[in-house]
C-alpha cells in the first residue's frame, strides 16, 4: 500500500526538497492551502485535503484538517487488529507521516504595530491537534515539526525505514514545540489583558546558545533568550571577537549593562567583577569615564567586565588593553579601536547598540529556588516621587547631593548589603555582599583608603544603629544618603548633628539579592 504523508507548513524553507524526496520514496502527498499551492507549483503532485476529508475547507480556512478521516488514519494503533479493520470499514487511508509548523504567532506578534484581532487570527487550532495525535502514535508514524529535521527522515526512509530513537526524538519535539508555542500565546494574552500574576504561569525562551560549563566547570549550562522586544539587553548583544561566553560573564555583563542605564546622557563606564560593580566613573568623554572606572579600584577590575555607554575610540581602547579584561561592552567601536582591542584574542568584544535604553518594570525579574520560583517586578525605580528628605541639621551641598545620587545608582546594583563611597567622578570604595551592614562600610572604607576622605556614602538600606555614623565620621565621609525607616533612625540623626555629617533620606530602599 503506498504510505501517505501530509504537509501543512507556514514556514517554507526545504518544503519541495523534501516533498519531492517523499515522492520518489512513493509517498502520496496530502497538503492544504498554502502549502498545497507551493507544491503544485513546483510540479510536485498533491492530494488536496478536501478530497480526504470529502469536506470543503470552510470558515476563511479555520476548518479543514478538523475531521475523522484525517485524526483516525493518524491515530490507528497499526499493531491494534481492531483499530485496522474499523480504519478499513470506514474507508480511511492510514497516514504515516506528519510534517507540520504553526501559523506564525511569534512573527505575528513581534511585528510593530499587531493588532489583538490579527494576532487571534494567527492561533493555530488544527496544526497542534494533527501534531499531538501523531506525536501520540509515535512509534507508527513520524511526525516533523523543523525543516532542520528533514534530511535526518529522508535518510531513514531512504535506509528503510526511521528508527524509533528518531521517532521518539521527534514526538518528544513537538510537545515542547506546542507547549513552547502555547506558552507565547498565553503571555501575549496575559499581557493584553494586565494579568501580572496569574494563578498558574508557563514561560517560554529559546536557546541563545550552549555555554562551555556554568558557574564552575562540573555544572552544564545553556543561554536562554526570552521572547519580544529586548533591545537593550545582552542577547541583542552581537561579539565581534574573543572567545565564547561563559555562564558568568553573561551574569556579569548583565549586571554592567543594567548598572550603566542608571546613568543616562552622561559618558560613563563601569567595571564589574563577580555580579558586583568594582568601579564607576563619568567624566566629559568616555575616555575620561573609563580612566575614572579604573581609577576607583585598580585591583578588583583586574579579570573584570568593562561597559560603556558611548562608542569606543582608539585612545579609549589603547587604554583598556593595558588591563586584562573578559569583556569590552559599547554601543559601537572605531576601526582604530577594534584593531587596537583585537591584539587580545581572547578579549571578547561585544557591541550593544541601544545599551542605553531603559529597562522596563513590566520586564520579570526571576529567581529559581529549589522547588520554586520567585517572581518580581524590574527595580527600575531610583527613587520615589517625592523629594529626598534633609533629616539633619546640615543640609548637603549640591556637589554633595550630586555625588550622594551618583552613589545611590550604584548601590542599587550592589549585591545587599551595600556600600558605596563616591567622590568627584567616580566610586572609591564599594562594600557588597555583607551579612552586617557596619562591615560593607568598613570594607567600602577600606577599598577608598585615602580617598575616603571627603567622599559621600550610599546604603542600600537603612541604618539599624548608629555605628554606621561614627564609621563614616572617623573615615572623613562628609554626606550619607539611605532609605529611612529603622526604629533607631534617630540614634543615627543625632549622631550625624554631633559631627555635623548631612543625611538624606529617600523612603526607597534597593536591597539586592
Amino acid at each position: 500500500m503506498k504510505k501517505r504523508a501530509l504537509l501543512s507548513v507556514s514556514d517554507k524553507t526545504g518544503l519541495i526538497e523534501f516533498a519531492g524526496a517523499l515522492v520518489e520514496l512513493g509517498f502520496e502527498i496530502v497538503s492544504t492551502g498554502g502549502t498545497a499551492g507551493t507544491l503544485i507549483k513546483a510540479g510536485i503532485p498533491v492530494t488536496g485535503i478536501s478530497d480526504v476529508t470529502g469536506f470543503p475547507e470552510c470558515l476563511d480556512g479555520r476548518v479543514k484538517t478538523l475531521h475523522p478521516m484525517v485524526h483516525a488514519g493518524i491515530l490507528a494503533i497499526r499493531d491494534n487488529p481492531e483499530h485496522m479493520q474499523q480504519l478499513q470499514d470506514l474507508n480511511v487511508t492510514p497516514i504515516d507521516l506528519v510534517a507540520i509548523n504553526l501559523y506564525p504567532f511569534k512573527q505575528t506578534i513581534l511585528k510593530p504595530g499587531t493588532e489583538l484581532a490579527e494576532a487571534i487570527e494567527n492561533i493555530d487550532i488544527g496544526g497542534p491537534t494533527m501534531i499531538r495525535a501523531a506525536a501520540k502514535n509515535w512509534q507508527d508514524v513520524c511526525v516533523v515539526v523543523d525543516p532542520r529535521d528533514y534530511p535526518k527522515v529522508i535518510s531513514g526512509l531512504r535506509e528503510g525505514g526511521v528508527s524509533k530513537e528518531t521517532k521518539f526524538m521527534l514526538a518528544q519535539k513537538v510537545f515542547e514545540h506546542t507547549a513552547h508555542y502555547d506558552a507565547l500565546i498565553a503571555s501575549y494574552l496575559r499581557k493584553k489583558a494586565g494579568i501580572e500574576f496569574p494563578e498558574t504561569i508557563t514561560f517560554t525562551y529559546e536557546k541563545a546558545q550552549d555555554l562551555r560549563y556554568g558557574e564552575n566547570p562540573h555544572q552544564k549550562a545553556a543561554f536562554y533568550k526570552e521572547i519580544g522586544d529586548f533591545c537593550g539587553t545582552l542577547t541583542e548583544a552581537e561579539q565581534l571577537w574573543g572567545k565564547e561566553l561563559s555562564y558568568n560573564n553573561i551574569n556579569d555583563a548583565a549586571g554592567a549593562i543594567d548598572t550603566l542605564k542608571e546613568f543616562g546622557d552622561t559618558p560613563c563606564a563601569v567595571a564589574v567583577k563577580h555580579a558586583n560593580p568594582c568601579g564607576v566613573g563619568v567624566g566629559k568623554t568616555i575616555l575620561d569615564a573609563y580612566r575614572e572606572a579604573y581609577e576607583a579600584d585598580p585591583v578588583s577590575i583586574y579579570g573584570g567586565i568593562v561597559a560603556l555607554n558611548r562608542c569606543c575610540d582608539h585612545l579609549t581602547a589603547s587604554e583598556i588593553i593595558k588591563t586584562f579584561l573578559e569583556i569590552v561592552l559599547a554601543p559601537s567601536f572605531t576601526d582604530e579601536a577594534l584593531e587596537i582591542l583585537k591584539k587580545k584574542k581572547n578579549l571578547r568584544i561585544m557591541r550593544l547598540p541601544e545599551i542605553m535604553r531603559p529597562n522596563e518594570s513590566s520586564m520579570r525579574d526571576f529567581k529559581k529556588v529549589a522547588g520554586g520560583l520567585l517572581v518580581q517586578d524590574l527595580n527600575c525605580s531610583l527613587l520615589p516621587e517625592e523629594e529626598p528628605k534633609t533629616v539633619t541639621d546640615r543640609a548637603p551641598t549640591k556637589r554633595e547631593m550630586e555625588e550622594m545620587l551618583f552613589a545611590l545608582r550604584v548601590v542599587k546594583h550592589t549585591k545587599s548589603n551595600g556600600i558605596v563611597l563616591a567622590k568627584g567622578n567616580r566610586t572609591v570604595g564599594i562594600g557588597p555582599g555583607q551579612t552586617n551592614r557596619i562591615t560593607a562600610l568598613e570594607l567600602a572604607i577600606k577599598y577608598a583608603g585615602d580617598h575616603a576622605a571627603g567622599s559621600v556614602m550610599a546604603s542600600d538600606a537603612f541604618f539599624p544603629f548608629d555605628d554606621c555614623v561614627k564609621a563614616a565620621k572617623e573615615a572623613g565621609i562628609t554626606a550619607i544618603i539611605q532609605p529611612g525607616g529603622s526604629v533607631r533612625d534617630q540614634d543615627s540623626i543625632d549622631a550625624c548633628n554631633k559631627y555635623g555629617i548631612a543625611m538624606v533620606f529617600t523612603g526607597m530602599r534597593h536591597f539586592k539579592h
